[in-house]
């Protein structure tokens, strides 16, 4: 798992990779929701095909967020190792416009190894996703191709005939993420004489900075209905840590280096048709 931090070069000003200009802003509790269905074919034994269409509900679900495709292939080598290739679309909604836009496209690789004791299981998945995020946008603020990396260790419960519980912990990494040089006084950005507030003395040096930027537990119970049907119910609890860099789109001003921190909750409920 990869957690760099900037570094912090000493001057007559700090010139700054970023720590201490950072201001911690500590976002409201926040809780969401999901629901989604999905198909998942069997090929050959072991090979699999999924579909699944997922609609996402924020900001104590009084706003809509997003509709999100999910194409996936996996394949079980065998009963200790799998893994998986995919594709996601991400469709989100802007409520201030009422109309859908600013397009995601997803790739994803992942391995899972699992290890059995009795009625228990125990597993751990990497997964490498590459993110690409279309139209236009300030690039001196996220990188048009994100990069990370999610680690998720799960435990699940298989004594029961058709109820499975099960709870997971996951930290994802997000590894290029802006590295920013700015002149700071320990107290504000610093300008040169004659200049506007903000616009001196920064660059965007990088987009190499890599930090862990979510930590995320859930608990939930998969509850096989029939052969060909099955439910899925959880809460899942994300603790966010975002760095976030606050410029115009010309790059000649920094107005602010934050990092955003705060829960959110998730209530999910899904629907699979297995065949």
């Amino acid at each position: 798992m990869l957690n760099c931090e900037f570094s912090i070069f000493n001057s007559q000003f700090s010139i700054l990779n970023s720590a201490s200009a950072q201001t911690d802003v500590v976002l409201d509790p926040e809780v969401g929701g999901r629901l989604s269905v999905g198909l998942d074919k069997k090929i050959v034994k072991g090979l699999h095909v999924s579909l699944e269409e997922e609609a996402r509900f924020d900001k104590n679900f009084r706003s809509f967020d997003r509709l999100q495709t999910t194409l996936g292939l996996s394949y079980k080598v065998n009963k200790y190792f799998k893994c998986g290739i995919g594709y996601v679309f991400m469709n989100p909604y802007s409520n201030s416009s009422s109309s859908f836009g600013d397009f995601r496209h997803r790739l994803f690789v992942d391995a899972t190894g699992t290890v059995r004791m009795g009625k228990w299981s125990l597993s751990l998945k990497e997964r490498f996703q590459w993110t690409y995020r279309s139209g236009d946008f300030n690039e001196y603020q996220y990188p048009r191709n994100a990069l990370t990396l999610k680690s998720r260790l799960t435990l699940k419960y298989r004594g029961f005939a058709k109820v499975t519980p099960y709870a997971y912990f996951e930290i994802r990494n997000f590894l290029n993420a802006p590295v920013i040089h700015a002149l700071y006084d320990g107290t504000s950005y610093l300008t040169e004489e004659g200049s506007e507030v903000g616009e001196a003395g920064w660059f965007l040096q990088s987009f190499k900075g890599g930090y862990i930027n979510r930590y995320r537990g859930s608990v939930g119970v998969d509850w096989k209905i029939s052969k060909h049907h099955q439910l899925n119910f959880y809460f899942l609890g994300d603790y966010v840590s975002d760095k976030v860099v606050d410029a115009n789109a010309d790059g000649t001003k920094l107005k602010s280096y934050t990092k955003e921190k705060g829960f959110r909750g998730t209530i999910g409920a899904g629907y699979v048709f297995a065949f």
